[in-house]
């Protein structure tokens, strides 16, 4: 038992001693390395720094050689102060705006589908006397005498076609003041209604001149046949214009003045056609000659309209 102790004791004996062996060796192979190796040359501490090394600007003769402004502004600079229209030299100056002012049309289009509808309405409640009213104008000796007592016998279906007469004339002359631009869309849209009875009113005033002089003349028939055939040539213009208008109202100026004087040219021959037609049913029972008739209406007829014309403008002028 003693014996084993023994060993034991003497087994963790030398094992101490190993392990104070080896440490003593460590210490002293590290103690011989260290001195060594403080003696090597650190190359990287010693490295020169090349941040340091002030290098020559290579970009300073390019710039010496380059001119102080581009060309292309020396040009733009140029060009500007040598264009008369742009004064570039000249103090600047704020330029005088305006308000837009828009041209609506919706007015011209609701007017004319107006018109449009009352010429259906009238043609469909009075066909028979539209039909009539149609045959009696290309029956150029009036000889169907009883047709012609049914139109004057019609008298609501003609005070309904003359009015539709004085709105397709009233709208019409609005146009001619448009187009010679003595009125403009957005000031004068209140004028179609004062045109419109313009007309009504120059015709109202002829139609009572008429009937008073046959009156007055004991020519009553006669005053009343012209005075029919005035009204059939004026229900007949009416039909001409109303496309005419249209085309009027919405296109370019160059369709409208071809329009205008096409409307020209077909109120001169359907009122020429009122001269000759008047003429060759009254010169019978009148007994008038033909320059004396043809003073008569230029007295009468268009000198009156010619001289309303005149005050019109110059009132339109003045309020302008």
């Amino acid at each position: 038992m003693i014996r084993n102790t023994e060993r034991k004791i003497i087994k963790i004996q030398s094992a101490v001693m190993k392990q104070l062996i080896r440490l003593t060796l460590i210490l002293w192979m590290a103690n011989a390395i260290a001195p060594a190796s403080a003696q090597v040359r650190d190359t990287a501490s010693r490295k020169p720094d090349s941040t340091q090394i002030v290098r020559a600007d290579s970009t300073k003769p390019l710039i010496a050689q380059q001119p102080a402004i581009h060309p292309y502004f020396r040009i733009t600079d140029s060009l500007l102060r040598s264009n008369k229209y742009l004064q570039a030299k000249q103090p600047a100056q704020a330029m005088q705006e305006s308000v837009r002012r828009t041209e609506s049309r919706d007015a011209f289009f609701y007017i004319l589908l107006l018109m449009l509808f009352m010429l259906g309405i009238f043609k469909l409640a009075y066909a028979r006397y539209f039909h009539n009213l149609v045959r009696v104008f290309f029956n150029s000796s009036l000889r169907q005498s009883q047709l012609t007592d049914q139109l004057l016998q019609a008298r609501l279906p003609s005070l309904l076609f003359n009015i539709f007469f004085a709105c397709v004339a009233g709208y019409y002359l609005y146009q001619l003041l448009l187009y010679y631009k003595v009125l403009s869309v957005p000031d004068g849209i209140l004028m179609i209604p004062i045109c419109i009875l313009a007309v009504l009113a120059i015709y109202l005033v002829k139609y009572l001149v008429l009937q008073f002089a046959g009156w007055l003349s004991g020519y009553r028939q006669q005053a009343q046949t012209y005075t029919f055939i005035v009204f059939l040539i004026n229900k007949i213009i009416a039909l001409a214009l109303l496309p005419l208008v249209i085309i009027m109202s919405f296109s370019q100026p160059a369709l409208v003045q071809v329009t205008v004087l096409v409307s020209f040219a077909v109120i001169g021959i359907l009122l020429l056609m009122r001269f000759f037609r008047s003429y060759g049913l009254l010169h019978t029972s009148i007994k008038v000659s033909r320059f004396h008739f043809f003073l008569y209406i230029i007295g009468i007829e268009l000198l009156p309209l010619m001289l309303i014309y005149k005050a019109a403008m110059l009132i339109i002028a003045k309020n302008a």
